[in-house]
């Protein structure tokens, strides 16, 4: 196709022709080849350890944590991965 543009990644840089657009609630439009690249650059990260936290997390106050462990290492107290 003479002319085409593919996308780039604005995390990795790649072009690829099946790449995708997220649109924050913000309205933020952000193009990803990959799943991997959003989460790592649109997901949070842990207030302990700084991993992005790409399922629920834990929340406690103004803080979001990636799990108990780590939730507890920051004086929550009552966090539970498993009841």
């Amino acid at each position: 196709m003479m002319g085409f543009v593919m996308p780039r990644c604005a995390t990795c840089g790649n072009d690829y022709d099946k790449a995708f657009t997220v649109v924050t609630a913000a309205g933020d439009r952000h193009t990803f080849d990959a799943f991997e690249c959003a989460i790592h650059a649109l997901a949070p990260r842990c207030a302990h350890c700084g991993v992005p936290i790409s399922g629920h997390g834990i929340e406690s106050a103004d803080a979001i944590f990636c799990c108990a462990h780590c939730a507890s290492e920051q004086g929550v107290h009552g966090a539970a991965d498993r009841v």
